[in-house]
C-alpha cells in the first residue's frame, strides 16, 4: 500500500532534521522517499495533506498503568494502547502494579503477546522485588531476557536501602534503570500536599520532604553502586535541585515529570474534585516554577503521563477515600504544547526530545529515524490546533481527568507505526 504525506514539516532533533513543505512516500509502512517525489509516485497512492502539521519521531510515554492483568474493568492492554494512539503515542512502558505484579517472565510474555498486533509498542517495566513487597529481589535476569526494560516497585519506593542497593547492582549488569516512586511511606498516607491549603481544607497532608528524603537516598545509592536511577513523576523544588546537582557530579540519574505537575498547583484541590487527588500530590507554585526551570535546563529529561485509570466508583467518593491518580495519555501532548510551547518555555525540538527521544534512551529502546528503508514510526501533530478536552471521546475505559472541558492549543492528530495508521479517529493498516 502506498501512502503519501504531503506538505508536512519534518522535525527530528537527534538527526538535526528541520525541513518544511516535505512530501514522504510510504510503501507498506516503510519510508520509500523523502521529498523529490515524481509523478509516478502518486499513482495508486492515498494522499494526506498535512499542511501546517509536523511529523516527529513517534512519541513514547514511559509511565503508563494498563491495569491488565487484574483490573480489566479500569483498563486493558488494548484499550490503553488505543488511548495512547489517540493521544499521539507509538510506544509506552507499562508499570508493574498489576494483579499479579509484573514479577515473572510469564506476565511479561503475556503483556507483550497481547499487544503484539497493535500499532502501539508496549514495553513492560518489571517489579524490582517479588510482589512489589520490597523484601526479595525479583528474577531480574529472567525478566530482562523476556523483554523488561526497567525495574520498579511502582506506587511505593523500594522499601530498604539494602534492597535498593541490590536492585541497582543487578540492574546495572543489563544497563537498565531502577525507576523509583520516591516517597517515605512513614510520612505518607495523606490526601494532598502539606501546606496552607491542606490546613484550610481540613485534609490530611503529605509533606514534600517525604519525596525529598527518598530522592536523596536514591541518588546516594546510585553514586555508591554506579547503578542507574530514574526518578518518576518528580514534584518538589528540593528534589529537582538534588537531581540537578547529582547530574553535575556525573551520577547516573534521570527524571520525568507529568503534565499535571507542571500545569496545576494544590489550589486545584480547593474544589474537592477527587480528580485532583494523586500521588505525588499537586504541589505549590514554588515547586511548579522549579519544575519548569528543570525542564528548561535539562534537569528533567522526560515528560510522562503516569496514566492511572480508575473506575467511577473509586473516584466518586469522599476525597480522603478516593484512589490516587488520573488518566493522562490523551491530554499529555495538548497540555505540553499549551503550557510549555505556547508559553515559550520549551521549543518544539525540546518537546520532541522529552516526549520521543529521551524516554527511549533512558530505557535503551531504539529511537525511530527519518531514513529511507526505515519502518515509519511517526507522530503527526498540529501545534496550533485549538480544541476542548472531552472525556466522553477518550479511548481509555476510564474518565478520571481534571482537564475535562479545558481549552488547549496543540494536538496530536495521528500516528503511524507497525504498518498501521491512526488518523481522524480511525485505525487503518497501511
Amino acid at each position: 500500500m502506498k501512502i503519501i504525506l504531503k506538505n508536512t514539516h519534518l522535525l527530528h532533533p537527534e538527526q538535526k532534521v528541520d525541513r518544511d513543505k516535505i512530501d514522504i512516500l510510504l510503501i507498506d509502512g516503510v519510508i520509500s522517499k523523502i521529498d523529490n517525489l515524481k509523478k509516478d509516485d502518486f499513482k495508486d497512492a492515498q494522499e494526506f495533506d498535512l499542511r501546517g502539521k509536523y511529523i516527529a519521531p513517534g512519541f513514547f510515554d514511559m509511565h503508563v498503568h494498563l491495569r491488565e492483568p487484574g483490573r480489566e474493568d479500569k483498563e486493558t492492554i488494548i484499550s490503553g494502547c488505543n488511548s495512547a494512539a489517540n493521544g499521539g503515542f507509538t510506544g509506552i512502558a507499562c508499570m508493574p502494579n498489576t494483579e499479579p505484579a509484573i514479577d515473572s517472565a510469564e506476565v511479561v510474555t503475556f503483556i507483550k503477546r497481547k499487544a503484539a498486533s497493535h500499532l502501539v509498542n508496549v514495553h513492560p517495566v518489571a517489579a524490582a522485588t517479588v510482589g512489589r513487597k520490597g523484601e526479595v529481589i525479583s528474577p531480574m535476569a529472567e525478566l530482562y531476557e523476556n523483554g523488561a526494560v526497567g525495574f520498579s516497585d511502582d506506587g511505593v519506593a523500594i522499601k530498604t536501602s539494602a534492597i535498593l542497593r541490590r536492585a541497582l547492582e543487578y540492574s546495572k549488569m543489563f544497563g537498565t534503570p531502577v525507576i523509583e516512586h520516591c516517597e517515605d511511606e512513614t510520612l505518607a498516607g495523606g490526601s494532598m500536599n502539606e501546606g496552607l491549603n491542606s490546613t484550610t481544607l481540613g485534609l490530611p497532608p503529605i509533606p514534600s520532604v517525604a519525596e525529598d528524603i527518598i530522592v536523596s537516598r536514591d541518588i546516594l545509592m546510585a553514586e555508591y553502586t554506579g547503578g542507574i536511577i530514574h526518578i518518576a513523576h518528580i514534584s518538589t523544588k528540593k528534589s529537582v535541585e538534588m537531581v540537578r546537582e547529582a547530574k553535575k557530579k556525573g551520577t547516573k540519574v534521570t527524571a520525568e515529570v507529568t503534565p499535571h505537575h507542571f500545569t496545576l498547583t494544590d489550589d486545584a484541590v480547593k474544589t474537592y474534585d477527587t480528580n485532583t487527588k494523586m500521588n505525588p500530590p499537586l504541589r505549590t507554585r514554588e515547586d511548579v516554577n522549579e519544575i519548569i526551570k528543570g525542564l528548561k535546563d535539562g534537569t528533567i529529561d522526560a515528560i510522562a503521563s503516569d496514566h492511572a485509570p480508575h473506575s467511577i466508583e473509586e473516584k466518586e467518593t469522599e476525597f480522603d477515600y478516593a484512589l490516587n491518580g488520573i488518566i493522562g495519555l490523551e491530554t499529555e501532548v495538548g497540555l505540553t504544547l499549551t503550557e510549555l510551547y505556547h508559553n515559550k518555555i520549551l521549543s518544539l525540538n525540546q518537546i520532541i526530545e522529552k516526549l520521543a527521544i529521551n524516554p527511549r534512551k533512558i530505557l535503551n529502546i531504539p529511537v525511530p529515524k527519518f531514513d529511507v528503508g526505515e519502518q515509519a514510526n511517526f507522530t503527526i501533530f498540529d501545534p496550533d490546533e485549538v480544541w476542548t478536552v472531552d472525556i466522553s471521546k477518550f479511548k481509555s475505559k476510564s474518565v478520571n481527568s481534571p482537564f475535562d472541558k479545558r481549552l488547549l492549543t496543540g494536538k496530536a492528530v495521528g500516528v503511524i507505526n507497525n504498518n498501521m495508521m491512526f488518523y481522524n479517529g480511525e485505525m487503518v493498516r497501511i
